[in-house]
C-alpha cells in the first residue's frame, strides 16, 4: 500500500509477469480507479507503434468532483532498440510516470506522485525510470535517449 492508501490491484502485477516473461505484451497503461484507492490495469496491447501508445497516454484524461483534466497515468513499455555501431538489439523494459504540468487537476495529480514507489515496488525487473511532465518528454527519441544511456 502506498503512502496515500492506494494499493496495487493484483491485475497489475500479473498483467506485468505476462509482459516480462511471456513478451507477448508490449506496454501497459495503469490508471487510478475512480475512487482513486486503487491502481488498476486501464489497457495493455501487443502493438509495437510507439504513437498509437504515446497518444493514449496523451489523451488521458482523470476527473475529481466533478472537474475534468489531463490524465496522469503510469505505464510499462518493454522497450526495444538498436545499440550504436551494430553491437545488437537490446530491451528494457522501462516504467513511465506521466503526469502533465498543464491542465492536470490538483488531487489526481497528487494522489499519483504519492502511490508511483507502491506499483514500482510491485514490479520486479523495471531496467529504467522516466518521469514526463511534458508531451516532449515521451517522445520516442527523448525515451531512448533515456534508456540508452546504459547501454547493458
Amino acid at each position: 500500500m502506498s503512502k496515500s492508501g492506494v494499493s496495487v490491484n493484483p491485475e497489475c502485477i500479473s498483467t506485468y509477469n505476462e509482459l516480462k516473461l511471456g513478451k507477448s505484451i508490449k506496454y501497459i497503461i495503469y490508471r487510478l480507479s475512480d475512487d482513486y484507492k486503487e491502481i488498476v490495469v486501464e489497457h495493455s496491447s501487443s502493438d509495437n507503434d510507439w504513437e498509437t501508445f504515446q497518444t493514449k497516454l496523451l489523451n488521458a484524461k482523470a476527473s475529481h468532483k466533478g472537474k475534468e483534466g489531463k490524465g496522469p497515468r503510469y505505464a510499462v513499455y518493454d522497450f526495444q532498440y538498436e545499440l550504436e555501431g551494430g553491437e545488437g538489439t537490446r530491451n528494457k523494459i522501462v516504467f513511465i510516470s506521466w503526469s502533465p504540468d498543464e491542465g492536470t487537476l490538483v488531487f489526481p495529480r497528487m494522489t499519483y506522485a504519492s502511490s508511483k514507489e507502491a506499483l514500482k515496488n510491485a514490479l520486479p525487473g523495471l531496467a529504467a525510470e522516466v518521469q514526463a511532465n511534458r508531451d516532449d518528454e515521451i517522445e520516442y527519441e527523448t525515451i531512448l535517449k533515456d534508456v540508452s544511456k546504459g547501454r547493458r
